[in-house]
């Protein structure tokens, strides 16, 4: 034989001079969850090892993760069915606590990456992405409270916003809010490929923002469809989207790979709630080894064109020193 390739695998060393992928810790945002209150850290039932945090406990977390690389942070935060209406007003309220946390975090560590989540569905009584009326999901009125929002994340001193909601034309309009307010430099990354899926459980679970009735598929896109992707990524192109996102991540991997063939922008991956309690609720019954399988499903998204990669194993990557 002639050609052996197992001659490339015959060493750690060779392996490593021929690797194809690699992750580093750069790769990485890192979710995280906000509640309001002082010195508050309430584990997520369905997510083991990620927590819900106040902002005193928070901001050490948050030093915790700069002095191990990570420099990306996406803060989502959970509020009382008390302070949520139909219309979202709590989130561009000045002097709501999640606002004041971004502004907080940013001042407190202006050299980290802070994103934030643009929809309603943490604020609203519905628990819809949209603002509902009779049963139905307005799409345009929806822009109008999101351009509110936006604007709001904005002045508090987020460096990124991630419109989640999947309205039609929400990037083109928030794109403008923000120029018209002079926030030429706050980037969008659009969660252009957001899917109706069932790995959002546990995410609803710590934010307890499940819709009140009815679901989100006419917003969401259908898990059956791939070439629907290039659509979004056209119109989020085309109305000033800084980064693509494909959500969920695992599932998905042949449209981020869609994606990244038919984009110049930078895509970003966001490796779910529900695929990060699978893996550990199969290493916590010894099933598999968690650490490993971790490592291989991250290399997966990264190898499948992600740029960037947001993560609930974001730390626990991180402390491997990789």
């Amino acid at each position: 034989m002639i050609r052996r390739p197992r001659r490339n695998r015959k060493s750690q060393a060779i392996r490593n001079m021929v690797e194809e992928t690699r992750l580093s810790v750069k790769d990485f945002i890192f979710p995280m969850f906000l509640i309001d209150g002082v010195n508050q850290k309430v584990e997520v039932a369905s997510m083991p090892g990620i927590y819900r945090y106040s902002l005193d406990l928070m901001l050490k977390e948050i030093e915790a993760c700069v002095n191990l690389g990570i420099m990306a942070f996406d803060i989502f935060p959970a509020y009382p069915e008390s302070k949520k209406d139909k219309q979202a007003t709590e989130s561009h309220n000045p002097d709501t606590f999640y606002l004041r946390a971004i502004h907080k975090i940013k001042t407190t560590f202006p050299e980290v990456v802070v994103m934030t989540d643009v929809a309603m569905d943490p604020y609203s009584s519905d628990g819809h992405d949209g603002l509902v009326e009779n049963g139905k999901i307005l799409n345009d009125q929806t822009l109008e409270i999101l351009g509110k929002m936006s604007l709001a994340q904005a002045q508090a001193g987020a460096d990124i916003l991630g419109p989640s909601d999947m309205m039609d034309g929400r990037v083109g309009f928030i794109r403008n809010v923000l120029d018209e307010n002079g926030y030429t430099d706050v980037s969008i990354m659009s969660y252009t490929a957001k899917y109706a899926s069932a790995f959002y459980g546990p995410f609803r679970d710590a934010l307890d923002s499940a819709p009140k009735s009815g679901d989100k598929k006419t917003y969401q896109m259908d898990p059956a469809n791939y070439y629907e992707a290039l659509i979004e990524a056209d119109l989020d192109t085309e109305e000033g989207a800084d980064f693509l996102m494909v959500k969920p991540a695992l599932a998905y991997l042949d449209v981020i790979r869609l994606l990244k063939d038919n984009s110049n922008l930078p895509i970003a991956a966001y490796n779910v709630s529900g695929e990060y309690a699978m893996i550990k609720a199969s290493a916590q019954r010894g099933w598999l080894d968690g650490e490993r399988a971790m490592l291989e499903s991250l290399l997966s998204i990264k190898r499948a064109g992600a740029n960037v990669i947001l993560s609930y194993f974001a730390k626990e990557f991180a402390l491997l020193g990789k």
